[in-house]
């Protein structure tokens, strides 16, 4: 059995990165319970069920409603929150899986600022789930022979989504990180770890290949560019943060590397290790250190 863990809770563990993060956890010896609206397991795109799927315990569950996942807590080392939406809308989301990209740039760019923040997906899923979970996690009472800190982790986000993503999908999950720290001030025997990936892809089922060599790219140009020398980021970023625009945002895109999904899982299997005792946000570079 791993030294990392014996049991994990995955929420939502048969979305993208959800299943990445149950199958890295399934190959260190770790067993995985995952929780999710529908229980349904793990497909891939092409509708089959990769063989480790049969390993998982498939439950279904409401994130918001603890009784329906009350009785799994004391006996897991530790929960991981993966669940969240990027786009605040059904029919923009069903344009993100339809590919109908020009659609989807339409509805983006027609929504006003407060229509964005009105419309509820980014605070249920990327905010409440995360903080309900959380307080359940924190209140139950673990297993005889779990004596580690238990650690909850929340899958936020690096701000490189603006302005094509409304700035409210980065506000939860902000919102998310602070409340849950707070919630971890009164419970000494957990700890709160917030991975914060860029562009998540996956070379088999979200390819972005193009883009993601890019932007690595672009990243590697930035990071072995003496400081001195202006870069395109640097130069970005100094504009934004003179006034309010997504500029930042931007830079972040430009100089931050872009991250596969199986490292992002590897890296959270990580955090779980007792011995580091990762607290608070872990972002790529911090990811790319532990996976080594």
């Amino acid at each position: 059995m791993s030294t990392i863990a014996q049991k994990i809770l995955v929420v939502g563990g048969n979305g993208f990165v959800g299943s990445a993060v149950c199958k890295a956890a399934l190959a260190r010896g770790i067993e995985v319970t995952s929780v999710s609206s529908s229980g349904m397991p793990y497909h891939t795109p092409k509708g089959h069920t990769p063989d480790w799927a049969e390993k998982v315990e498939w439950r279904k569950a409401d994130a918001m409603n603890p009784d329906t996942y009350a009785d799994i807590l004391p006996g897991v080392n530790a929960v991981v929150h993966t669940i969240g939406t990027l786009l605040d809308n059904i029919q923009r989301n069903k344009q993100f899986h339809d590919k109908d990209f020009v659609g989807l740039l339409k509805s983006i760019t027609g929504i006003s600022p407060v229509q964005a923040r009105h419309l509820g997906a980014y605070e249920k899923l990327n905010r409440d789930t995360a903080i309900r979970m959380c307080e359940a996690f924190t209140a139950s009472k673990p297993a005889q022979g779990i004596t580690h800190v238990r650690p909850f982790v929340y899958v936020s986000a690096e701000d490189f989504h603006r302005p094509a993503i409304s700035v409210r999908y980065l506000e939860t999950k902000l919102e998310a990180e602070r409340k849950i720290d707070e919630i971890m001030k009164d419970h000494p025997q957990y700890r709160a770890v917030h991975v914060r990936p860029s562009m998540i892809y996956d070379p088999e089922t979200r390819p972005m290949t193009i883009p993601a060599n890019l932007f690595t790219f672009s990243a590697w140009m930035h990071a072995a560019t003496p400081s001195f020398v202006p870069m395109p980021a640097s130069v970005i970023h100094w504009l934004g943060t003179r006034t309010p625009s997504a500029l930042v945002s931007v830079a972040t895109l430009l100089s931050v590397p872009p991250i596969r999904v199986d490292h992002l899982a590897e890296a959270i299997c990580v955090s779980l290790d007792p011995a580091k005792n990762i607290r608070g946000p872990v972002n790529v570079r911090a990811m790319r250190e532990l996976i080594g």
